[in-house]
């Protein structure tokens, strides 16, 4: 293994697929120790992944939605220091669903992956934080009440929204914290939740997220960024 202690750590939640992978390839590119996260059963390209690293990627299991398993990852890590604690989890409802017809359980499946779980992780892990660090969550251009201007995915605009509103929460109750705070807009990319007709390459929008996340390194509170680091309207 690496000697790790000139290294920045950053700690990846949600992934196991899509832009969280491609977050933790572009970390590794420029040299981080990444920490990496996926549910059970969900991690083995992780773990691939992870055997040409030289322990520069280490692999962790974790359902957010399951607070026993988050109080446990969390105990797995207390001795560790993170440079950036980044929350990726999420999902979204099928997009013809409106808020008329989403059934109970499938309106809370959403909210609590989306809204809740992410905020937990961040009130359970922001004391591993340097004090100068950065914590960010992936939120949504949709989660922008000025911007929605056709209702469509209002199941999921909801849930980025509502994450939005708890993240100001938490930097109203954290206004003498130093930390970076940070609501990203990855931009609507070509993924598995993104569909094959999104505008975006995930090679156009991480990359980019990543600079953005950096370019905000020690700037204290919370900024509602896209991935090209332009102000999203709250």
């Amino acid at each position: 293994m690496q000697d790790t202690s000139a290294q920045k750590t950053v700690l990846l939640i949600g992934a196991s697929r899509g832009l969280g992978f491609a977050m933790v390839e572009e970390y590794l590119k420029r040299g981080w120790q990444v920490i990496a996260t996926g549910r059970e059963g969900s991690i083995q390209r992780l773990h691939r992944l992870a055997q040409s690293t030289q322990g520069t990627l280490e692999v962790e299991a974790v359902d957010i939605t399951i607070p026993d398993q988050v109080a446990a990852l969390h105990d797995r890590l207390k001795d560790r220091r993170l440079d950036i604690l980044f929350v990726n989890a999420g999902v979204k409802n099928d997009d013809r669903e409106t808020i008329a017809d989403v059934s109970t359980e499938e309106f809370v499946r959403v909210m609590v992956t989306n809204s809740l779980s992410p905020m937990r992780v961040i009130e359970a892990f922001q004391d591993l934080v340097q004090p100068a660090g950065t914590i960010g969550v992936m939120s949504s251009g949709q989660g922008s009440l000025t911007n929605n201007t056709n209702g469509h995915y209002e199941v999921y605009r909801g849930s980025k929204a509502a994450l939005n509103m708890f993240m100001r929460s938490f930097a109203a109750r954290h206004q003498n914290d130093p930390k970076t705070l940070l609501l990203m807009a990855p931009g609507w990319v070509k993924t598995d939740m993104g569909g094959p007709d999104a505008r975006l390459t995930i090679e156009e929008s991480i990359p980019n997220l990543v600079n953005t996340i950096e370019a905000y390194e020690g700037r204290s509170g919370l900024h509602y960024l896209d991935y090209q680091g332009k102000v999203v309207p709250w």
